[in-house]
């Protein structure tokens, strides 16, 4: 058995009451409850939260809120291991033991079920893998990144500042929609950016955070091409 865990507290600060937000029509939090039930593999959508108002909103969508959220891991400092680590004992402790559980963040606008299966079924072929996560490629090589010192700039990386893109190994950086990983893995002390884990490659097109209101807007600008796109596709 499997489930998703779908962390959305409610203390947003630079964008109030961001989970439930309207984005490009309907709350944010509906992209990852919908792509979580159109993939299929999930027993249990399970979210977690100290908002009633975020519980009542994942309830329409058709998630479970079981309980919510304590206080102690619904602060600015929560981290979300423990927040999900707290939920999978709780599904233990009153449901059942799951296989598999997939964190999914609550402001992932452009998660697709294609890429939750992807990383279930990589984990499920790897002998000794314990996560499975999304990741997407940096559009400019980081071995050449510049760092303000001063009045003026220098190299992050001093050796590589001149070396030709193609020479460089491309580099890739977390993309903020999903975690899968074995039970006992999450439960472990096992870290989840380490050689424990599966990267699930998404293209940059897909992938886009949203801390800050020039954030939002430009998610909602790339959604809106996107789903133009995927319009002109089918009836071209």
């Amino acid at each position: 058995m499997n489930i998703a865990i779908i962390p959305a507290r409610g203390g947003s600060k630079r964008i109030p009451k961001k989970n439930i937000k309207n984005f490009a029509g309907k709350p944010l939090i509906a992209y990852s409850i919908e792509a979580a039930k159109a993939s299929g593999v999930f027993d249990k959508i399970i979210v977690t939260t100290d908002s009633q108002e975020i519980a009542n909103t994942a309830i329409e969508l058709g998630a479970n809120v079981p309980f919510i959220r304590p206080a102690n891991l619904s602060d600015d400092f929560s981290g979300t291991r423990p927040v999900t680590n707290h939920a999978i004992k709780h599904c233990i402790e009153h449901f059942y033991k799951p296989e598999y559980c997939c964190c999914i963040y609550a402001t992932a606008p452009f998660i697709e079920a294609e890429y939750l299966h992807q990383g279930l079924n990589s984990l499920k072929k790897s002998k000794d893998k314990a996560f499975a996560f999304s990741v997407t490629s940096f559009a400019f090589p980081v071995q050449r990144a510049l760092v303000k010192q001063d009045d003026g700039v220098t190299p992050m990386f001093p050796e590589d500042i001149n070396r030709r893109s193609q020479d460089v190994p491309e580099a890739y950086h977390d993309a903020g929609q999903f975690y899968w990983g074995r039970t006992d893995d999450y439960l472990s002390k096992k870290r989840i950016f380490s050689e424990h884990s599966i990267p699930v490659i998404l293209p940059r097109h897909l992938v886009q955070d949203i801390d800050t209101p020039e954030d939002w807007l430009r998610a909602e600008l790339m959604y809106k091409a996107y789903i133009q796109g995927l319009k002109s596709d089918r009836n071209s």
